[in-house]
């Protein structure tokens, strides 16, 4: 029943980001709600379907940081390019 409930966010969120993108013209704004809605389904998937749930905390945070530093990482990069 857990996985159905996560699979039925993932969807949600999908659906969501792809309403956001289509609705207002591009901007940084956009592009960091975007990307953090990606980054939201990327823990998802780590913690659920991976099962780093059930693993010890370290892996769970490690997952989770570098989940933090890859948005970071790109929403910076127009700025930095």
């Amino acid at each position: 029943m857990r996985f159905f409930v996560v699979w039925l966010l993932l969807i949600a969120a999908t659906l969501a980001s792809f309403a956001i993108g289509e609705d207002v013209k591009a901007s940084p704004v956009t592009t960091a709600i975007i990307l953090a809605i990606a980054i939201v389904k990327v823990r998802f998937v780590i913690q659920e379907f991976m099962e780093v749930r059930a693993a010890p905390l370290l892996l769970s945070i490690a997952t989770d940081l570098w989940a933090a530093v890859l948005w970071v990482a790109l929403v910076a990069i127009p700025y930095l390019v």
